[in-house]
Formats: structure tokens, C-alpha cells, sequence
């Protein structure tokens, strides 16, 4: 079984910010595999279902962005998966709007749910589909950026980084991660919208 991770805050005040992407990639994985993210255990919202030949678990951490590590930990003991057959789906603000990046491992680049992960599995090595969110303008607060409602007009451009992002799982799985990066790490151009 793979483990498939979208980090987000619960709660919703969140669900339609740019930290909440990892959420919303999993609700369009969620269609894909015919599973409801809704089972609450270890910490998290889960599903089960099929994607790219494999069984899936879908996971949403309950546990705040800036902990997911503790839930994300909790999974791998609970269903017995290993770091390096998980992904983690999640915004990030050092990438252009609507740029997808396929990672193998690496850092957590800045991002406290990638720092938790890490610090609490004790190892970098897990895939990654980052969704690029960064702000066309300098802003002051990049938590508040983060955390505040999409505006309607970015909304399609999201839409679209969220389909991709769902497409570049599925080639994960099917394919592998070297296949998906080959395939899915181009840049975009950003949006003429501001959040």
C-alpha cells in the first residue's frame, strides 16, 4: 500500500488558502480512486482506494501544518509503510504560482510541515509534489500570504495546479518518480491575478 499525504490546517477558515493545496490535491485524488477522505485514526482523515495499479491510502494530518510530522509518523507505524513509498502533497512559496516540482527527497526548504516530517520520521528520503504559490509581489507577511482565502480570480489557476498535481501522482505511481519529474518539472507562467 502507498501512502499518499496532502498537508493543510484543518478547520474551515483554511480550506481555500494556499497552505490548504495539499488538501485539495488530495480531494481530486480522492475522486480519482473512488475513496472518501472521512475515517478519522492516527491523527489524520483517511481513504482508502486505487490509483496508478496500487492501493492507496489517503491521508489528511489533523494535526496543523506546522506538526504533521506527529500524524504523518503515526500512519507509517499504524499501516506499516515505509518513508521512502510515501508521498506528501503540499504548497510552496519558493515556487512560481501554478509551478508543480516531483522530488525524490531532499530538504524541507523552509517549509515547518516538511520540517516536522522530517524531524519526526528521522529521514528526507519521501517523494514530494510541491505546488508553487509564491506571491508576484513582495509581501510583507508570508503566513498571512499563505493563510489567507484564494481570491476568485486565482481560483482557476488553482484549479488547474491541483489537476496536474493529481496527474503527477498517478504517474508516480504508475511510472515512477523519474518518469514524473521528466514529465511534470517545467516552469509556468504565473498569473496575471493576485491573491
Amino acid at each position: 500500500m502507498r501512502l499518499i499525504v496532502g498537508l493543510g490546517n484543518p478547520g474551515p477558515e483554511y480550506a481555500w488558502t494556499p497552505h490548504n493545496l495539499g488538501f485539495l490535491a488530495l480531494d481530486r485524488l480522492a475522486e480519482l480512486a473512488g475513496a472518501r477522505i472521512e475515517r478519522p485514526e492516527a491523527k489524520s482523515l483517511l481513504g482508502r482506494g486505487r490509483l496508478g495499479g496500487h492501493e492507496v491510502l489517503l491521508a489528511k494530518p489533523q494535526t496543523f501544518m506546522n506538526v504533521s510530522g506527529l500524524a504523518v509518523r503515526n500512519l507509517l507505524e499504524r499501516f506499516q509503510c515505509d518513508p521512502a513509498e510515501t508521498i506528501v502533497l503540499y504548497d510552496d512559496v519558493a515556487l512560481p504560482w501554478g509551478m508543480i516540482r516531483v522530488r525524490e527527497r531532499g530538504t524541507a526548504g523552509g517549509h515547518n510541515g516538511l520540517k516536522s516530517i522530517i524531524g519526526a520520521l528521522g529521514t528526507m528520503e519521501f517523494t514530494r509534489v510541491r505546488m508553487g504559490v509564491q506571491p508576484e509581489h513582495p509581501v510583507d507577511d508570508l503566513a498571512d500570504y499563505v493563510l489567507r482565502p484564494m481570491r476568485r480570480a486565482v481560483m482557476e489557476s488553482a484549479a488547474e495546479m491541483l489537476d496536474t498535481a493529481a496527474e503527477a501522482v498517478q504517474v508516480i505511481l504508475a511510472d515512477g518518480v523519474r518518469r514524473a519529474m521528466t514529465r511534470f518539472n517545467r516552469r509556468v507562467q504565473p498569473p496575471d491575478a493576485k491573491l
